[in-house]
């Protein structure tokens, strides 16, 4: 009995030494594994960061050449006023390059102010625009066509000024309206009004 107990003693040793090795190897086959992956994550990674680098500086260079207010000047000319109710009338715009080259691409913004309300002016309908140009020095003009309305007159816009934005670009400039009320498609901020394409000057 005494023997039996002594091998058994015997072999539990044994079987710890074999279990601590079996541990051993899985703790190593663990270690190979982690390895890799932390490696093609750290890959990963540095791929990404620079796709967004190189997608951050493309976006800036793209709105750099965009035509901007206080980089170029902007003029209201002689209009053709409208005389009466129910006449047209058109109000021309030109603008004009001081600085490096830019870009104008689609219509410029119109609104019209006074008596407390304001109304944005739709683009002409049918109107396209061309991608245009402008060298320093280099000017392009559009108009703006409107339709008399009755002073005093619910329907009629009192307009009083007049704010001109480029296409994508948020700054403004504004002038006055001396022109007359402009009249309304039903109501003052629906105006009878409408924004021409930009033209080259010259052309």
């Amino acid at each position: 009995m005494k023997r039996s107990g002594a091998g058994a003693g015997a072999r539990d040793p044994g079987r710890g030494v074999m279990m601590l090795g079996h541990r051993h190897d899985l703790d190593g086959e663990l270690l190979m594994r982690v390895i890799p992956l932390t490696v093609t994550a750290l890959a990963a990674a540095l791929a990404l960061t620079a796709c967004d680098n190189g997608g951050g500086s493309g976006s800036s260079g793209k709105n750099s050449s965009t035509c901007e207010i206080g980089k170029v000047s902007v003029q209201v000319g002689s209009a053709s006023v409208a005389p009466t109710t129910g006449d047209t009338g058109e109000v021309p715009v030109s603008i004009t390059n001081q600085s490096a080259p830019c870009t104008l691409d689609g219509f410029a913004g119109v609104t019209l102010k006074g008596g407390g309300a304001s109304a944005t002016v739709a683009p002409q309908s049918g109107a396209k625009t061309d991608k245009l140009k402008l060298a320093k020095g280099d000017s392009a003009t559009f108009s703006i066509t409107y339709v008399r309305g009755k002073d005093g007159d619910k329907a009629s816009l009192a307009a009083t000024s007049l704010t001109v934005s480029l296409p994508g670009g948020d700054a403004t400039q504004s002038f006055p309206w001396k022109y007359g009320a402009v009249a309304g498609k039903g109501a003052a901020d629906k105006p009878n009004a409408a924004v021409g394409a930009f033209q080259q000057a010259g052309d």
